[in-house]
């Protein structure tokens, strides 16, 4: 088993993070509530399962750091957290940068290849 020593590399919120962006509904839920703060009925309206099936897919969306509630009275609003996103995005964007690089010289060894090949014929 792996132990991580730096809370920075603890895989939990980005792991958390993306398995709730992984299915469909959880994405068309944030993405309705990018336009703002929603009543879980209001967002469960036009999505074709029970007002049960949201709300559990609204638990994986708050546990992954990526919504908040808020009760009033009998109301519950949901609101998005953009910064939910920032461990998964900063893994991403660290994983882009690596391969871009191993690109770029793989890029470069090639074309030194077809250089040498060039210059021997």
């Amino acid at each position: 088993m792996v132990e991580y020593k730096d809370s920075s590399t603890d895989p939990a919120p980005i792991d958390a993070a993306l398995a709730a962006l992984a299915d469909p509904t959880r994405r068309a839920l944030l993405e309705t509530l990018r336009a703002g703060p929603s009543r879980i009925s209001d967002l469960a309206d036009p999505l074709p399962m029970s007002l049960n099936a949201v709300s559990k897919h609204i638990k994986v969306l708050e546990r992954a750091g990526l919504v908040s509630r808020e009760r009033v009275g009998r109301e519950h609003r949901l609101r998005a957290r953009p910064g939910g996103l920032a461990p998964a995005a900063a893994w991403i964007a660290e994983m882009q940068a690596f391969w871009a690089e191993r690109l770029d010289a793989l890029e470069a060894a090639l074309e030194n290849e077809n250089q040498n090949e060039e210059e021997t014929k």
